[in-house]
């Protein structure tokens, strides 16, 4: 009989890590959090509630009434992120909630909020966790951690078509900064930075193809399953 594992996929926004943990998770028959939208989603509701991100007493407060959860939806094939039992998939996904995500992320009780929830969503394992620090801090016994990292200015190109996609159209030097920064404040913040832990697979997709990637964490994954 397989075992069920946990797999942990962290590194640079840009890279491809949901996209990628999403398929990794369908092949598997594993169910996916994206911890990503978990943090956008907290972004959203601050932005909509006018939460200052200096007033600890308003962000603990308002940390108390968010409820996030994940909905597979048929015709897409795809989990949607729900805020409130609203659903914000694409919301969350705007240049504007991008642009301070990193810095809602970074406040403690945010993290250890969301942290807390996605413990829960991945104890009885056989899920697929993509973000900053799920192999270093949310699930440090994962049976798998992936390390995802690529050059920035693939990142951006990549992360540029996706908003194209989704008819936004932003500037490729104005993504490049915004990564840049991101990748800053994700590796310095104090509280839970990104970082590489020493038993994870780095996996560079700067030159790889999408079903590359998938399939090097794939095959991985069934070896460890298989055991």
């Amino acid at each position: 009989m397989s075992n069920k594992i946990v797999i942990a996929i962290d590194g640079y926004s840009g890279c491809g890590k949901s996209s990628t943990a999403k398929a990794v998770a369908a092949a598997l028959g594993y169910g996916y959090i994206d911890t990503g939208a978990m943090y956008r989603s907290v972004t959203l509701y601050f932005k909509e509630h006018n939460i200052k991100l200096t007033d600890p007493k308003a962000v603990k407060a308002a940390l108390k009434e968010i409820n996030i959860s994940f909905v597979y939806n048929d015709k897409s094939g795809l989990n949607e992120t729900f805020l409130n039992s609203k659903n914000v998939e694409k919301e969350i996904r705007k240049m504007y909630i991008s642009e301070g995500v990193s810095e809602v992320a970074v406040i403690a009780e945010v993290r250890k909020a969301m942290v807390d929830q996605q413990r829960k969503m991945g104890k009885k394992k056989g899920v697929v966790m993509d973000g900053r620090d799920i192999a270093s801090v949310v699930f440090p016994n994962a049976e798998l951690k992936v390390f995802m990292t690529a050059d920035v200015r693939i990142r951006a190109e990549r992360r540029q078509k996706e908003l194209f996609d989704q008819k936004q159209l932003v500037n490729l030097e104005d993504i490049i900064d915004n990564l840049k920064k991101r990748d800053r404040i994700d590796t310095s913040r104090a509280e839970s930075p990104l970082t590489q832990v020493e038993d994870a697979m780095e996996v560079d997709t700067s030159f790889m193809n999408f079903d590359e990637q998938v399939n090097v964490i794939v095959e991985a994954a069934q070896k460890l399953i298989g055991k």
